[in-house]
């Protein structure tokens, strides 16, 4: 039990100085100037994951133009390749992407941003007993997993005591990623920007989130709300919503970003372990951190001749050894999708993978403003064991706003607490819900 399992919280932690830079502004999101083909769902519908919620899945347009032109894929050289050769190949490409999105940061990068449409992918989770509270979660996953990544910690969440307080979930896929990917395939771009992850997240949020969690069906492409009520939630938020966004690493800056523009859609913000830095990103540390990344994504194996063949070889691998079982599975079934005859491949390539992590200029952005996120905007920080890489860095983001925010080490998980903790996640978080929101929701019965 999550009880048995000791944990901290770091003590505040004043605010060293560091340089300043100038972020960039957000780019404006403005809607699809021709009516869209709309694509089909690449997987059948699923069955529930728990008995008091439904499941379903959706598309929405992602945010348009997007911040990032449009350039061709970079070819991955083959696992055929003499393997001396193809690791030198493969340093060489992983240091291009990082140069290239340096070169994008620093306005050198020249073309216009990409209109190709492409679509967000979303998991709807809505309680079948409807108690009408408003909560809402929002689930955005770190980079490389699939949406479904988080149904070990939600089934513990729709088993604790704050299940009758959440009405709905819903778990995000970013464009590149999982059934996203399958479906934006040949519109992808050669380069990444987590910008456009956060300007998808508001998209969602402010044009396509329904109004309320009670309508029991939605339609697979879910539909554009009038422009009066995203004008709304701009100014004032929602009428009949309460929005609690829980990101992982990639998805947590993301969302911080996609906060600190849109401030009123967010009630609050629990914070997995987000990639947050202070410092330029081009000292050697941190150059060698993101090359190793990027560089790992390259090299890593994406075809297996069936799902039990992967499985078992993930289980041998020590990279997943701190996996929930769980979660594992979940990753096998839903992170891979059927390749040639019997054979299966990663949804999120390894080229997409690398590409995310080329783009650490971001996490330096949300760095630089993270202080002046809405003080109403209530922060829960989960935090794994402190490495050499990460502790100094981790003590001072959790108290950069110290107001109206807290903390809590899980010293027994890495940084993927969600696949290698999802139980004692799913208790904070239900802790946290009830907390915040308990009172709230009794008034509202």
């Amino acid at each position: 039990m999550a009880s048995a399992r000791r944990t901290w919280s770091i003590p505040y932690r004043p605010t060293p100085a560091f340089t300043p830079t100038t972020p960039r502004p957000f780019l404006p999101i403005q809607p699809y100037p021709v009516i869209l083909h709309s694509p089909p769902l690449p997987t059948p519908p699923r069955k529930a994951i728990h008995a008091a919620y439904a499941l379903t899945t959706h598309l929405i347009p992602a945010a348009f133009p997007r911040s990032v032109p449009d350039i061709p894929l970079p070819e991955i050289p083959s696992h055929s390749t003499p393997t001396p050769d193809r690791q030198t190949q493969v340093a060489s490409l992983a240091r291009e992407l990082i140069e290239q999105r340096a070169c994008f940061a620093q306005g050198k990068l020249y073309g216009d941003h990409s209109q190709k449409p492409l679509w967000n992918c979303v998991n709807r989770y809505v309680r079948t007993d409807n108690l009408g509270s408003g909560l809402t979660l929002f689930l955005a996953h770190a980079n490389g997993f699939p949406k479904e990544i988080w149904e070990t910690m939600l089934r513990s969440l729709f088993d604790s005591p704050a299940a009758p307080l959440v009405d709905e979930v819903w778990s995000w896929e970013a464009v590149h990623h999982g059934d996203a990917a399958l479906v934006n395939a040949g519109n992808l771009s050669g380069i990444v920007d987590w910008q456009d992850n956060a300007r998808d997240i508001v998209n969602f949020l402010l044009n396509y989130l329904p109004d309320d969690t009670a309508v029991s069906s939605l339609p697979t492409h879910l539909e554009r709300v009038p422009e009066s009520t995203s004008e709304v939630r701009t100014e004032r938020g929602y009428s009949r919503r309460t929005l609690v966004v829980v990101g992982h690493s990639f998805g947590g800056t993301s969302s911080i970003l996609a906060a600190l523009n849109y401030p009123k859609l967010f009630s609050s913000l629990i914070l997995v372990d987000p990639i947050i830095s202070m410092n330029d990103l081009f000292v050697e540390e941190n150059y060698d951190h993101i090359y190793k990344l990027a560089f790992g994504a390259l090299v890593r194996r994406s075809t297996w001749p069936s799902r039990e063949v992967a499985l078992r070889l993930f289980k041998q691998s020590p990279f997943f050894a701190p996996w929930h079982p769980e979660v594992l599975r979940l990753y096998v079934d839903y992170g891979l999708t059927t390749d040639i005859g019997s054979s299966v491949k990663l949804k999120t390539t390894p080229l997409q993978e690398s590409l995310t992590f080329a783009d650490a200029h971001v996490s330096k952005d949300v760095g630089e403003l993270l202080d002046k996120l809405d003080g109403s905007i209530i922060l829960r920080w989960i935090i794994p064991a402190p490495s050499s890489h990460t502790e100094e860095r981790t003590e001072i983001n959790v108290w950069r706003r110290p107001s109206n925010a807290s903390n809590i080490v899980f010293p027994f998980a890495g940084h993927l607490v969600v696949q290698e903790a999802p139980v004692e996640l799913a208790h904070d978080v239900a802790k946290f819900l009830l907390d915040k929101y308990g009172s709230q929701a009794k008034a509202a019965l």
